[in-house]
C-alpha cells in the first residue's frame, strides 16, 4: 500500500487560506446571449483551505472535480463544483477563478459587414457559508481627449482604452449587457473589420463623442446603478495615452 504523504500531520501550526492548482486551460461552455451557448477555453485556478494540522492536500483531486462536471459557466453549475470541492477536500472555502476569452459579432456602423470581436471574461466564485460570486468584463473601446479638442486647432489625439466592469448580481447579468453599457460609455466602440465608409463614421463619431477616462467611469456607474439586478459594483478605465508614455485611470466602486 502506498502511503499518503499529503494526509501526514505538521506540528508548525500554520493554516494555508488558500492551496491548489493554477493555470489549467480548460474547454469550457459559457451562456451566449443570443445563440444560448458558447464554446472556449478557459484558463482555470482551484483552491481550498487547508488547516494547519495536515501537511499537505491532494492536487489531482482538482482535476477529478472538473472531470466530474461538465464545465458550463453559469451560477447553478460553479456553485455545484463548489460543493463538490467541499466534499472531496473536507474545506471550509473553495474558491474557483476562470478566465476566458467571449466572442461577440458585430455589425460595422455603415456597410453592415460583420465580425467577431474578442472580449475578456473573467468569473471568481467562493463558497464558504454561501455563494459570492462576480463577473469580470474588459471591454476595448475608442476615447477622444475633450481637452485636446478644445485647444487644438483642427483633430484631437485619441486612444485605445479598456473599460473593466465589475458585477456581483442578484440574478444572471448577460456578458453582452455589461458590454453594451461600456461602449455607451466611451467616445466610441472597436469593431475587428471596419471598410472606409465605417472608418470615417467612427472617426467622426469619436470626435463628436469626446470622453475623458472620468466621464467613461461615471457614465458606465450611472446605466449600473439604475439595473436592479446589480448587488454591487466597480468600473475602471483605463486609457492607453498617444501622446503621453503612461496611462490615464478612473474607477468608482459602489458602497
Amino acid at each position: 500500500m502506498l502511503s499518503d504523504v499529503q494526509n501526514e500531520s505538521d506540528e508548525r501550526e500554520v493554516a494555508i487560506r488558500k492551496v491548489g492548482v493554477r493555470d489549467l486551460n480548460y474547454p469550457v461552455t459559457v451562456l451566449d446571449k443570443t445563440d444560448g451557448s458558447q464554446h472556449t477555453v478557459a484558463n482555470i485556478n482551484m483552491f481550498v483551505d487547508l488547516p494547519h494540522h495536515y501537511r499537505g492536500t491532494h492536487m489531482s483531486r482538482f482535476v477529478e472535480v472538473l472531470e466530474r462536471h461538465t464545465v458550463a459557466l453559469h451560477p447553478q453549475s460553479l456553485e455545484e463544483i463548489l460543493d463538490d470541492m467541499h466534499s472531496s477536500f473536507e474545506c471550509e472555502t473553495a474558491h474557483l477563478e476562470i478566465s476566458f476569452p467571449y466572442f461577440i459579432r458585430k455589425k460595422a456602423p455603415v456597410s453592415g459587414i460583420s465580425s467577431l470581436l474578442e472580449y475578456r471574461c473573467h468569473l471568481l466564485a467562493e463558497k464558504g457559508d454561501r455563494l459570492n460570486l462576480k463577473l469580470i468584463v474588459e471591454v476595448p473601446v475608442t476615447n477622444l481627449c475633450p481637452c485636446s479638442k478644445e485647444i487644438s486647432k483642427y483633430g484631437a489625439h485619441s486612444q485605445r482604452g479598456i473599460i473593466r466592469i465589475t458585477v456581483v448580481s442578484k440574478r444572471l447579468v448577460w456578458v453582452e449587457e455589461l458590454v453594451q453599457i461600456a461602449e455607451a460609455s466611451a467616445s466610441s466602440p472597436l469593431y475587428t473589420l471596419l471598410k472606409r465608409v465605417d472608418e470615417k463614421h467612427v472617426t467622426e463619431a469619436a470626435y463628436e463623442n469626446p470622453r475623458f477616462v472620468e466621464d467613461s467611469a461615471r457614465e458606465a456607474a450611472v446605466r449600473l446603478r439604475k439595473d436592479p439586478r446589480i448587488e454591487s459594483f466597480r468600473v475602471e478605465v483605463e486609457n492607453f495615452e498617444s501622446i503621453h508614455n503612461h496611462s490615464a485611470y478612473a474607477c468608482i466602486y459602489s458602497d
